[in-house]
């Protein structure tokens, strides 16, 4: 069956000869050698998938009984500890993290909140709610709910849910119905009725928003997203138009993700670290041909004059080549 967590535009794929059993050697002599091998630790778990990742997991447990990624925390530090730990981590799973960590402490990074329930599939909500509650014992909508408010809130949780229309079949006549609805509730309004862009941008699927929002076009002469800019504010405002621009092409949203967190002064490794790692084996090779296509230089480029070290190393192998 093939796993919901792995597209055909990823930069990482199976590695044909696999053997858990020579690849859980090889990282444990890594770490318990005299100084650390980054290069073999490096090399291993970029070469292979998440699934792959899995199974040397289980293996390294069973042999050493030792958690693999306690050991890579013992031994490791700052950014590539993080990177490399997301590596071994199950994807479900590493949302779930992310989501918590975006929602922790004082202060919540709603960018981070926004990227991950716009660009996860129903079926991948689904299976980072049940991480969630394994790991945290809390539903991931309780934390949202107590993390955010207004129609900010209602959104994230209709997301969050996990029940957008997956089917790529597009209803024309809903279409129309739709765009006539965010009209009225909208442009056509004095005030704006908010339920309705919810209701309508959180559970159409993409095809048919793309469709909704051509007739949108048709009806007000307007594109959906000056719409959504004149009519709404705030975070809810920067969640609407994310999934818009999700619609119209996911990479390049990721990839604008990408380009503000590689650029000024300071990198923001939180996002850099969670688009790299959980791209990989999805999308990461359109990211980096829109990343090329808008900005004028590749992706490769960007993070190799923005990091150093193992940590470069890491991101460089995981980004593939450059464009």
């Amino acid at each position: 069956m093939a796993s919901i967590w792995v597209g055909p535009r990823g930069t990482i794929k199976d590695y044909p000869g696999f053997s858990p059993s020579v690849d859980g050697e090889a990282i444990r002599k890594a770490v318990r050698g005299l100084g650390t091998d980054e290069k073999t630790l490096i090399n291993i778990l970029t070469e292979r998938s998440n699934a792959q990742r899995q199974l040397i997991v289980k293996q390294y447990q069973a042999a050493y009984e030792q958690e693999l990624k306690d050991d890579l925390k013992g031994d490791l530090s700052g950014h590539f500890e993080h990177v490399m730990v997301a590596l071994v981590t199950a994807p479900a799973v590493f949302d779930a993290k992310q989501l918590k960590k975006s929602m922790k402490g004082t202060g919540t990074d709603e960018d981070a909140l926004i990227e991950i329930l716009t660009t996860r599939t129903s079926r991948q909500m689904k299976e980072i709610s049940q991480a969630y509650y394994t790991v945290y014992k809390k539903s991931l909508g309780d934390d949202i709910s107590s993390e955010t408010s207004g129609d900010f809130r209602k959104a994230l949780l209709t997301l969050a849910d996990g029940r957008r229309d997956e089917s790529l079949k597009v209803d024309e006549h809903l279409a129309k119905k739709d765009a006539q609805i965010l009209y009225n509730a909208g442009e056509n309004k004095w005030g704006t009725d908010e339920d309705k862009f919810t209701e309508i941008l959180c559970l159409r699927s993409f095809p048919q928003l793309k469709l909704t929002f051509d007739e949108y076009r048709n009806i007000s002469q307007k594109d959906i997203e000056d719409s959504i800019k004149g009519e709404l504010s705030g975070h809810f405002e920067d969640l609407l138009l994310a999934i818009v621009h999700c619609t119209r092409n996911t990479p390049a949203f990721l990839a604008q993700r990408l380009h503000q967190a590689l650029k000024g002064a300071g990198t923001d490794e939180f996002t850099l670290n969670r688009i790299m790692v959980s791209r990989s084996e999805i999308d990461l090779l359109d990211i980096r041909h829109e990343f090329k296509k808008h900005y004028g230089y590749s992706l490769y480029s960007a993070i190799q004059s923005d990091t150093s070290g193992d940590y470069r190393t890491v991101l460089l192998k995981i980004c593939g080549e450059d464009d």
